[in-house]
């Protein structure tokens, strides 16, 4: 028998919870991908994983097409020895296919509970009978009949089925989530499972994912091969465009593409950044003025989106011919920065109605690009999650306060100033405003504790008293939100002291101000941009 790689495989029945838990293992040193719950055999003993998790998920196992792994999958892991664990759907999926029988529950619903130990081996070896510890369960269909070999290895304090197991046939099920931090004893439970039942090991590090990227690369890239890139200034692209400058140096050409809507001196640190940190090849390219002129007078945010995406590729286009006739023959190769969850989400889970269509969200693609530009893609980040890319840029040696920037949109300035970006010096008043904001956050050390701030342009006037005049003058709204990864977010609690100093600052030193409101509107029901 072949030996097996060291990959924990996630099926994924919809569970919302199915990102947190391949990181969580991932978090343990141990990779851990996640793939559709209804991919075929094939995709799954191709991966020859040494666990597989079956996720939990919103379906009942009685639904008429209920989704279920693939015929041969029952028999594929008993003959290779692969361990099983069933998560909430997971385990009744296991139960009802291997000759249990499971009780349609009136409804679906999670909430804490307390879960007693009545088995001390297997999955709670190391407890002892009667231990209790605190679960996030989801009740809904339960397990009345397990099948042959299978035993109760813990129950809720009303009885219920909360783990069962078959350690002769290397199944596993658990009907609470153990990845959440409502589980506190989760990850124990998890630990315990991989390290001593499954004997995995732990050795899994992003040196080794490093080197491995490394080695694709250069597998895939002929050595004739030439590769672009669009760098946007922000950690992704940048991280990727310099684990691919790594693997094949100067054949990697990088344009970065100053639209006129960038923040105060972005253009030169970016670029600093770029050429004397990290010594990547980059052509600047200062299109202000097409793209100003191109959003004049225009206020609709979808359009001013569709102007800059068109824009822009447009440059790229003009960039990558040039380059043509400069080396003599076409870039093969485009590199982007898309990461894991950006995958995932193109990946709708089974049972949604909606089909895996590999489409990334348009805006990562700045744009889409043109449909007759025949590049092939290389996008070396998209098994990471973000705090992964991160790890992965300091071992590259990007420098940290760069890994550590505020996400920034990528039609920039534009989702800032509500209406016609071009209207007055709109866009000058907002590169001030929004530099002192950022700099007082740096300068009272909470940069790190904030996902994303800015500062907002509004488009009206207000009455002020400015030494002894009265003044008829702009008014700025100040945004700072805390988030894990952008999809909800808070607003951030500043103190008073502080947002007064800044206020001050704010309207005196920079023209045109006499107003400065603060938003505190959480995500939803607000999105984190204006636009």
């Amino acid at each position: 028998m072949e030996s097996k790689s060291n990959l924990v495989l996630i099926l994924d029945y919809g569970s919302q919870y199915t990102h947190l838990i391949t990181r969580r293992i991932r978090s343990l040193s141990v990779f851990s991908l996640c793939i559709s719950g209804t991919s075929s055999l094939k995709s799954i003993t191709d991966l020859n994983p040494s666990v597989i998790i079956l996720s939990g998920g919103p379906h009942s196992v009685h639904a008429p097409h209920a989704p279920c792994f693939p015929d041969g999958f029952v028999e594929y892991v008993e003959s290779h020895n692969v361990f099983v664990l069933g998560i909430c759907y997971g385990l009744q999926l296991i139960v009802q296919k291997l000759g249990g029988v499971v009780d349609v529950g009136e409804k679906q619903e999670y909430g804490k509970m307390v879960i007693e130990v009545v088995g001390d081996k297997g999955l709670f070896g190391g407890k002892s009978v009667g231990d209790k510890q605190v679960v996030w369960m989801s009740h809904g269909d339960e397990a009345v009949k397990l099948p042959n070999g299978f035993e109760v290895v813990a129950r809720s304090e009303q009885g219920a089925v909360a783990a069962v197991e078959c350690a002769e046939r290397r199944f596993y099920g658990l009907q609470y989530h153990p990845e959440v931090t409502h589980s506190p004893e989760g990850m124990d439970l998890l630990r315990h499972f991989l390290f001593d039942i499954c004997g995995v090991s732990a050795g899994w590090k992003m040196e080794d994912v490093m080197e491995e990227e490394i080695k694709v690369i250069k597998s895939m890239v002929g050595p004739d091969d030439h590769v672009i890139c669009a760098l946007s200034g922000g950690v992704d692209s940048t991280v990727a465009a310099t684990l691919v400058h790594k693997a094949i140096g100067d054949r990697l050409h990088c344009i970065f593409v100053d639209n006129g809507l960038l923040r105060y001196k972005e253009q030169e640190r970016v670029m600093g950044t770029f050429e004397r940190d990290l010594h990547l090849p980059v052509t600047c390219v200062d299109a202000s003025v097409q793209f100003l002129s191109e959003l004049k007078g225009v206020t609709d945010p979808e359009r001013k989106r569709k102007i800059i995406g068109k824009e822009f590729i447009s440059i790229f286009d003009a960039f990558a011919h040039d380059l043509e006739k400069k080396l003599g023959t076409k870039p093969t190769y485009l590199v982007q920065g898309t990461l894991y969850p950006d995958v995932i989400e193109s990946c709708p889970p089974p049972g949604s109605g909606r089909t895996h269509s590999h489409t990334i969200k348009s805006h990562h693609n700045v744009g889409g690009l043109p449909k007759d530009m025949k590049l092939k893609l290389i996008e070396p980040l998209k098994l990471l999650f973000k705090d992964e890319v991160r790890e992965l840029g300091r071992i590259l040696d990007v420098p940290v306060a760069f890994l550590k920037r505020h996400p920034f949109p990528g039609p920039g300035l534009a989702v800032r100033i509500p209406g016609d970006v071009t209207q007055g010096n709109a866009l000058d008043i907002l590169r001030q405003v929004d530099e002192i904001f950022i700099q007082a956050i740096r300068d009272a050390g909470i940069y790190d504790e904030i996902w994303q701030a800015f500062a907002v342009f509004l488009p009206i006037k207000t009455t002020g008293v400015q030494g002894d005049q009265r003044t008829h003058s702009n008014a700025v709204a100040l945004r700072a939100v805390t988030s894990q990864d952008g999809m909800t977010a808070d607003w951030y609690y500043f103190e008073h002291k502080f947002l007064d100093d800044v206020s001050r600052k704010i309207c005196n030193s920079v023209r045109g101000v006499n107003r400065v409101c603060l938003d505190i509107t959480s995500k939803p029901p607000s999105t984190i941009e204006w636009e």
